[in-house]
């Protein structure tokens, strides 16, 4: 099954408003139960002598502890609220009990590692964001009971198109049941622009308009999801907070359909060509950048390197990030106080200045804004909640600004980290793998380095990329994990010697072959010859030194030396050379003869520059990355590197 988000058109006043007070209603519903199902649970687990004599089943089936019993909790909250159904369905309140015991059975159940998630609670206002819909029968005729989608692509190109494009206006007219064969009309029936709408109310039906994504590229996936209403599935009703929008919420239909996602001729082509090819590659990762080293398993093609990493534009554009999040959080903190002058002490100057006048008799100065800390007990537990605070249209307002901008540069860094992974997938096909490391021990020490760079996002673009390459090809199982304690890629050499290397060393030299190089490069390329018993367990891993042996006697040392060093020189945005260690005017750097294609960064947007090469060969110390990824050490200006292909 696949997701197609299409955005609602709410302007109008009328519906807009009853659309708010449907999810005023499903809120107060799923309050209500997610109320009974944490007392529910509280009373399960202090039932221990009554779980241990009849058993754990009896005690939730007394208790009413299951989904059905939820759904039947839901239904006498919705009898007992009239003017709640008004605006909500008894099939809309059974799939929001449906939500709240997902998340009680995973607290009463624990998952294949023996983990069990906390005790459900009731949830806030500006965390709801979705009303689960009903999917429909398709088996029989015209069942769908809660949200539906009605009308057709056609008759929406129909209304909204001029000379096969769409024009839709700024605001959506309201839209009608209209139905051409028959005089009777009716939504079952309607074959004109589409909408959204629940029937079933006390009132009339809510309608709301479809606006459909324009642009060139859309049309395609319009159709493989609109054309055959018969794969159409479920619709669930989404809201998203945006200060711009009227009302702070934009508004959004998520239509599930029975088949895949679409997928362009340009992205099939392109798997196709990466599952054909016939090379294994290792994946070294850090807190700053990725490495990925592949060497042909057939008789013809070359070693490929290729190096994503952290910039001087990363570090800049996060700078500047943080600095709007702390004018923000400023700013949210004085509206807070302001509205809330009870629940924070004075500050010592406006303490002092209270104690000068009371000592000279003079009459108290009401403060506005108290820049003391919070109203707290001899624990340092603040006597008042934070959520129980009056929090104004402003603060609410920057709120959903945050909010928005937060959800932007999420999608934006996983589309970056998707066009990445593609690039380095076409060049090293999908046999991939990776040590198999914990990215929250990392973020323990590199936290701020991690936020910049964002290796998880990056490995988990590179692990669906080459699953689906796999899946496309029919052979290979994509990114596959390998443990540490029998391979030590950082800690070896490509002839097999062992190697130690401390977290500071970042350059490879191997005293008995020869081998020189960057150590993240050298580590990606003995990843490269590591092999598994079982693809599912990373203890299985070992590296295959007959295979890395056979490697090295086939390039050469100095082949080999030479190919890493050049993809460890290679940039693809601004270079900002170090500093002369003596005070000296550094050297101007030359742009590189051979050019070849590059990948996409991560984080930040830089114009393509010329390739260029360092004035001297990195010496054997703490990279200028990896010193700025670490909060407690100086900070220099970030190196510049990017994907290097050599055949």
């Amino acid at each position: 099954m696949s997701v197609l988000r299409l955005p609602l058109d709410v302007h109008e006043p009328r519906v807009r408003q009853m659309l708010e007070r449907v999810f005023a209603a499903a809120f107060t519903i799923r309050r209500a139960v997610q109320r009974d199902a944490r007392a529910r649970v509280n009373a399960y687990w202090a039932a221990c002598r009554e779980r241990a004599a009849a058993g754990p089943d009896a005690v939730r089936g007394r208790l009413g502890l299951s989904r059905s019993g939820l759904e039947h909790a839901a239904y006498r909250h919705l009898d007992g609220a009239p003017h709640v159904r008004r605006y909500l369905t008894k099939a809309l309140a059974m799939h929001l009990a449906d939500g709240v015991w997902e998340a009680t059975e995973r607290h009463l159940f624990p998952d294949a590692t023996g983990r069990r998630h906390g005790r459900p609670r009731p949830g806030g206002w500006w965390q709801f964001a979705t009303i689960p819909g009903r999917a429909r029968s398709h088996t029989r005729a015209r069942k769908w009971e809660t949200f539906r989608l009605v009308g057709s692509l056609a008759g929406h190109g129909a209304a909204f198109g001029r000379a096969g494009r769409l024009w839709q206006p700024r605001r959506m007219p309201a839209v009608t049941a209209t139905a051409a064969s028959e005089p009777v009309r009716s939504w079952w029936d309607h074959d004109g622009p589409l909408a959204v709408i629940l029937t079933g109310l006390g009132g009339d039906d809510l309608v709301l308009p479809v606006r459909l994504p324009q642009g060139p590229g859309r049309r395609p996936v319009l159709e493989h999801y609109l054309v055959d209403p018969n794969r159409w599935h479920k619709i669930d009703l989404v809201r998203h907070r945006d200060p711009g929008a009227v009302g702070g919420w934009r508004y959004e239909a998520h239509l599930m359909i029975l088949g895949p996602g679409y997928t362009s001729p340009a992205v099939t082509q392109r798997r196709q060509a990466a599952g054909q090819l016939l090379r294994r590659g290792g994946v070294d990762v850090n807190v700053s950048n990725l490495t990925v080293v592949s060497v042909p398993t057939g008789p013809d093609g070359g070693f490929a390197a290729s190096r994503i990493a952290r910039t001087g534009e990363h570090d800049a554009a996060l700078a500047a990030e943080r600095l709007r999040q702390r004018r923000r959080q400023r700013a949210l903190d004085r509206s807070r106080r302001a509205a809330n002058p009870g629940q924070y002490r004075l500050s010592p100057r406006q303490q002092r200045r209270a104690d000068r006048r009371h000592a000279a008799g003079l009459p108290p100065v009401q403060t506005t804004m108290p820049g003391g800390p919070r109203v707290a007990n001899t624990a340092g537990i603040p006597v008042r909640a934070y959520r129980r605070d009056t929090l104004t249209n402003t603060y609410q307002r920057l709120r959903g600004r945050a909010a928005a901008d937060g959800a932007a540069r999420t999608r934006a860094g996983h589309t970056r980290a998707r066009i990445t992974a593609a690039a380095l997938v076409a060049v090293h096909g999908a046999g991939l793998v990776v040590e198999d490391a914990d990215i929250r021990v990392w973020a323990r020490r590199w936290g701020r380095g991690i936020h910049a760079f964002t290796p998880g996002m990056l490995l988990a673009a590179l692990r669906c990329e080459t699953t689906a390459v796999a899946a496309q090809a029919g052979r290979g199982l994509g990114l596959v994990r390998a443990g540490t304690r029998r391979t030590a890629w950082t800690q070896h050499c490509l002839c097999g010697q062992r190697v130690p290397k401390g977290l500071a060393d970042r350059r490879h030299h191997c005293p008995s072959c020869g081998l020189t190089g960057d150590r993240d490069l050298v580590a990606a390329l003995v990843g490269a010859h590591t092999v598994l018993t079982d693809p599912a367990e990373p203890g299985t891993a070992r590296v295959d030194w007959d295979a890395a042996q056979a490697t090295l006697d086939r390039y050469g040392i100095e082949a080999i030396n030479g190919g890493l060093q050049g993809a460890l020189t290679e940039s693809t945005g601004t270079h900002h050379p170090d500093p002369h260690q003596h005070g000296g005017r550094p050297r101007r750097p030359q742009p590189a003869t051979n050019r070849c294609q590059g990948a996409r960064r991560t984080f930040g947007t830089s114009p393509r520059q010329p390739r260029m090469s360092p004035a001297t060969t990195p010496v054997a110390r703490t990279t200028p990355e990896r010193r700025d990824a670490h909060p407690g050490l100086s900070t220099k200006p970030g190196t510049t590197t990017g994907l290097r292909h050599r055949p």
